[in-house]
């Protein structure tokens, strides 16, 4: 009888360990299960960030293609370079040294650039950036039409801004910017590399929100 008790002491004593043991196990599965929710929620943001970047990418190579084709002609004849979606002019073709007045050459080429660059814009509902740029050196003292390569830079990208619009470009898809000497593209150190700094890109851009905000004065090169 004293046996028996002993027994049944054992088993009752026994119980409860199974009970964490099984308290434990469950609460074990549940952390598994949230770290597997975890890493596989982690799994599906990843999968969707690379698929958006590539749809990016994707999207970025047919507007290059597509600006390319719009190009062809002067792409073809070596007058303009597309580097990275932006159409490169080098200055000299456009401008004498430390002038703001468009040369024969360089109105001509902006002639055959304006009739695709406006097609090109229309398709997309894009607008077009611009921008002036120069080499590091300063202008000369004895000019005293521009005060410094910020000016140069600014009046060469209006330049080139409104004989566009003279040549049918919609002076409301187009603007421009100045970056005098700065954002170079090569060495300074030398006259090649000061050349290939001193030019005029061009760069199709998104049209900001028309929610009843008015343009800048900046966008209309009229004047």
């Amino acid at each position: 009888m004293g046996e028996d008790v002993d027994a049944d002491g054992a088993v009752e004593s026994s119980a409860p360990v199974w009970a964490v043991f099984g308290d434990l196990m469950a609460g074990l599965l549940g952390a598994f299960v949230l770290i597997l929710l975890f890493a596989l929620a982690s799994q599906l943001e990843l999968v969707t960030r690379l698929q958006d970047e590539i749809r990016q990418h994707q999207l970025e190579q047919q507007r290059r293609a597509e600006l390319e084709r719009a190009l062809a002609v002067p792409l073809a004849a070596g007058r303009v370079t597309i580097d990275h979606g932006r159409i490169d002019i080098n200055g000299a073709v456009l401008f004498a040294f430390n002038s703001a007045e468009l040369q024969p050459e360089g109105r001509a080429l902006l002639k055959t650039l304006a009739a695709p660059i406006k097609t090109y814009l229309k398709a997309r509902d894009e607008i077009l950036m611009v921008s002036g740029f120069t080499d590091d050196r300063q202008v000369r003292g004895g000019n005293h039409q521009f005060a410094d390569n910020w000016e140069l830079s600014a009046q060469r990208s209006l330049t080139v801004t409104r004989a566009l619009v003279e040549d049918g470009v919609p002076s409301s898809d187009i603007f421009a910017a100045a970056f005098g000497s700065e954002q170079p593209v090569a060495d300074n150190a030398d006259a090649d590399g000061r050349s290939k700094n001193r030019r005029v890109e061009m760069a199709p851009t998104p049209r900001p929100s028309r929610a009843g905000t008015p343009r800048p004065a900046a966008s209309a090169p009229h004047g």
